[in-house]
């Protein structure tokens, strides 16, 4: 297989020569996003004011580092964090002009790796300092994919035996990362390979392949422990070593099934799901062939088939089917190291995901390392334009305003193929947008496979949200959002609750207050309120907020006209506390009184 580049890496900058060379490696590193320093980095996914909380929130996650900056920087900051150099990220210093990377920590759990890649990828130099990958040109420690070390606690001893100038015994077996260690036919030091159970030690490595799949079946919602339990006792009894095991593998009507998943988490491997049909034709290889299974599911077995599917068609079955009251389990070996992608399909995940205003650094974390992280994007066609280089290198799948329900069937059905994707909305997704009609869909079971895909929903900055921001704090006190467009619900609800809003006195923000064809809702609604509320009550008018050609105005209750209205403003009207005051530089703040005021004044006359 090859050499996986690793994911998830954040990509610190703190200049723009610094961000255009972070932009280039993200194209490269899946799952990576780029974060800048504010003021200095305009093209970023997530800006920084504080260098140091930065680096120390990213490494508290666990995310690989590549500082674009200088070494020292990276060593101040994260010095007083290091306390375990087993459980520490990679993180390296890479120069801005892409000639030098160097791997700071994490050494032999990816940085060195992840430097060599930086270097071939930029034509640089990798400043490699560890002993082993100097001497022997390998991490013993971090073998590469499809190998694991039995012990970890062994490799320290033995590689310092080697630095002694001892010798392994030869061994004419050793995978080719291992070959450059020295080998003598009286060597002192041993390398173990195989999937068996084997002892290792001070002066003996445990190397195992990832040969094993491990196959399951299991009643719907059976408990995760007893899955666990399962698996652990019949590796245990087979002398099989869980590290050895490839992938977790069952039929694809298991995909939603939590104890898999768990089983996968446990073992550190992915989970991979075949149809019955597929499982069907393993029937010949199967030890414990069942007619109630096929009855049920469509194969006539599910742990078996699943192994020797994953195995391959020259693999076989080392462990028959061992059995618990709701779970069961099966091995089966491959002739070779198994590349779990290429095996079944995955869970398929669907990401709904609200980017905010559009601006990077308007848009949550969460939000950009899920579209990172995705195969597929969904969406109006400006939302995934307002992603920018986020959006470079996936799949687009683009559709008009209107085609609301075909654009959330597209999601739902690449998910069900296995995929990874993000339904993409500007502002916040459950806001007024896809994320109800998501649920509305899955509710209606128009496909069944949809309800087998992992969903997340991600909340980005709405609307309202930005314009309370830009024009001060107008939503201080309680608040409402009301949508004004009468296409999806009828206007005497809407009316009613417009007459509801304005007796509580609420500040109320309006959502699609226009269109081309609909002019009387806004006019009416602004009668309703006028009944209840001063004429002088602030409303706050915004277009593109956050975004080229952002407006914003302040204007009377009383002077707001359906004419100075379209379908990209969004309508703020303050309470009867509401307050417009000046600005320096021109124009009004606008806030609503919390009460604080009233408070200090209770407790003056308390005291």
């Amino acid at each position: 297989m090859m050499e996986a580049i690793p994911g998830n890496a954040a990509l610190l900058t703190l200049t723009g020569r610094g961000a255009e060379l972070a932009r280039r490696l993200q194209r490269e590193l899946p799952g990576s996003t780029v974060h800048g320093l504010t003021g200095r980095v305009e093209d970023c996914d997530h800006a920084f004011s504080d260098t140091g909380a930065e680096l120390a929130e990213i490494f508290a996650q666990g995310r690989p580092i590549i500082g674009i900056c200088a070494s020292g920087i990276l060593i101040r900051f994260l010095g007083p964090l290091l306390s375990d150099k087993g459980t520490e990220p990679p993180v390296l210093s890479l120069a801005e002009d892409a000639s030098s990377v160097v791997p700071l920590l994490g050494g032999h759990h990816g940085a060195n790796r992840l430097a060599r890649i930086l270097a071939d990828l930029l034509e640089g130099h990798a400043a490699i300092t560890t002993a082993g990958d100097l001497n022997y040109d390998t991490a013993l420690d971090e073998p590469p994919t499809g190998w694991r070390l039995g012990n970890p606690k062994d490799i320290k001893a033995f590689t310092s035996a080697l630095m002694r100038g001892e010798k392994i015994f030869k061994n004419s077996l050793l995978p080719g990362f291992l070959k450059n260690i020295p080998q003598s036919h009286d060597g002192a030091l041993k390398i173990a390979l195989g999937p068996s159970v084997h002892q290792g030690g001070e002066a003996c490595l445990v190397y195992h392949p990832a040969v094993l799949a491990l196959g399951v079946g299991c009643e719907r919602d059976c408990p995760p422990e007893e899955l666990e339990k399962l698996v652990e006792e019949t590796l245990r009894d087979a002398g099989l070593a869980p590290e050895a095991v490839a992938l977790v593998a069952s039929v694809d009507l298991k995909m939603d099934e939590v104890a898999v998943h768990h089983m996968a988490r446990h073992l550190g491997v992915p989970a991979r799901f075949f149809t019955p049909d597929r499982l069907e034709t393993e029937t010949p290889r199967l030890a414990n062939p069942s007619k109630l299974v096929f009855q049920e599911v469509g194969c006539h077995g599910v742990a078996e088939a699943a192994a020797l599917a994953a195995a391959g068609s020259q693999g076989t079955l080392v462990v028959t089917k061992h059995k618990s009251r709701g779970a069961t389990c099966a091995v089966a070996r491959a002739i070779d190291i198994i590349d779990p992608q290429a095996m079944g399909v995955a869970r398929g995940r669907l990401s709904v995901v609200g980017i905010g205003p559009g601006r990077a650094d308007w848009r949550t974390p969460e939000v950009t390392r899920m579209i990172s992280q995705a195969e597929d994007l969904v969406g109006y066609g400006l939302y995934l334009d307002l992603l920018g280089p986020l959006a470079q290198g996936k799949t687009h799948h683009v559709y008009d305003l209107g085609q609301e329900e075909v654009r959330v069937k597209a999601a739902l059905d690449l998910a069900a193929e296995g995929r990874n994707v993000a339904l993409v909305s500007s502002g916040d997704i459950g806001i007024y947008a896809m994320a109800t009609l998501v649920f509305e869909l899955l509710e209606r079971r128009d496909n069944p496979n949809w309800a087998r895909i992992e969903i997340e929903v991600a909340p980005g900055v709405s609307a309202f949200q930005a314009m309370g921001a830009r024009i001060g704090a107008p939503f201080g006190h309680d608040f409402c959002c009301i949508s004004l467009s009468d296409l999806l619900t009828p206007w005497d609800a809407i009316e009613r609750r417009l007459e509801a809003a304005a007796a509580g006195d609420f500040v109320i923000a309006f959502y699609n207050p226009v269109s081309r064809r609909r002019r009387h809702q806004l006019a009416r609604a602004k009668e309703i309120l006028l009944q209840k509320r001063p004429e002088d009550t602030p409303v706050v008018l915004g277009s593109n907020l956050g975004r080229q050609g952002e407006q914003l105005s302040v204007i009377r209750l009383a002077d707001l006209e359906v004419d100075d209205v379209d379908m990209l403003t969004t309508v703020l009207v303050g309470s009867s506390q509401s307050r417009a005051i000046p600005r320096s530089g021109g124009g009004h703040w606008v806030y609503t009184p919390r009460g604080y005021a009233a408070k200090n004044d209770r407790m003056e006359t308390a005291s």
